[in-house]
């Protein structure tokens, strides 16, 4: 599933496109996906100008100028992708409608943005834009890694007591919002902190230098365009770069990449999900 650099670098791919132009026409190919999309959704759309997109978490806010926001959660496969636009030094042409092409855009001055999923795992909704964060999926999270909201007092607050994995609170959306399997491991190697480790077990200065941490990856990985594993595309259509920057995720087997270190890092489960470390060096 994309995590926050992915949704992040989506969000930025479409800002050129949508924000601040009006969607001509909405076509809603189908009833919904995870969920029913709301009702009228293509007539609410079209006609609607876009004033801003912003991202909270894993979701793609779009403010309209009819009071409504569009809610956007690509799921396990879900992509954005825009034709008939130049983005960089290229002109994407509008390919033949695929498949799974379940709702598209045709934006003020050409361009077409279309949600492609093929897992259909995805999600899009409207709501009354002064009423946005108590959406029953946004009303829950916890602050933004990337904002004022998440502090060093804060995360360290949070942990204490808490008697689960430092991984699964750092996947707790509660606690912090966006953050994924991927860079939670990442972080935690960059940490010197096992995944395995309590959250409680943390003293209050390690869970401290886990923000600036969490903060410094997630900003290289949205710098990489975010990692690219299976489905995961940008805008564009390109490939993210930072799965060529991990340091433990998938790298089962492989040598610990921490100067001076023997380690070899290993694969664990946890909760369902793999967990990467390096047992010499991350305590």
């Amino acid at each position: 599933m994309p995590e926050l650099p992915e949704v992040e670098t989506v969000r930025m791919g479409l800002l050129p496109v949508m924000e601040g132009r009006v969607i001509e026409t909405a076509q809603v190919n189908r009833e919904g996906l995870r969920w029913p999309f709301p009702p009228q959704m293509a007539q609410r759309l079209t006609g609607a100008r876009v004033l801003g997109l912003r991202r909270r978490s894993k979701y793609i806010l779009g403010d309209l100028d009819t009071g409504e926001t569009l809610l956007i959660h690509l799921g396990m496969s879900g992509r954005m992708l825009i034709s008939g636009a130049m983005l960089g030094a290229f002109h994407h042409d509008h390919p033949a409608p695929q498949k799974h092409d379940h709702v598209v855009l045709m934006m003020e001055g050409g361009a077409r943005v279309t949600f492609n999923d093929a897992r259909r795992f995805g999600a899009m909704d409207l709501m009354a834009t002064g009423a946005a964060e108590a959406h029953p999926l946004l009303a829950p999270l916890g602050p933004e890694p990337l904002g004022n909201g998440f502090s060093e007092s804060y995360l360290a607050g949070r942990l204490a007591g808490k008697a689960t994995p430092v991984k699964s609170a750092l996947l707790d959306q509660h606690i912090v919002a966006g953050l994924g399997n991927i860079y939670v491991c990442e972080v935690l190697h960059r940490a010197g902190i096992s995944p395995l480790r309590l959250a409680r077990d943390l003293t209050s200065q390690e869970a401290a230098r886990l923000v600036p941490l969490i903060r410094e990856v997630l900003a290289e990985a949205i710098a990489a365009g975010g990692s690219s594993l299976r489905d995961y595309r940008q805008a564009d259509g390109e490939l993210g770069y930072f799965q060529h920057n991990f340091r433990v995720y998938d790298r089962e087997g492989a040598p610990c990449p921490t100067p001076g270190c023997p380690g070899t890092i290993l694969r664990t489960v946890q909760a369902g999900r793999s967990s990467f470390h390096c047992p010499d060096c991350q305590r």
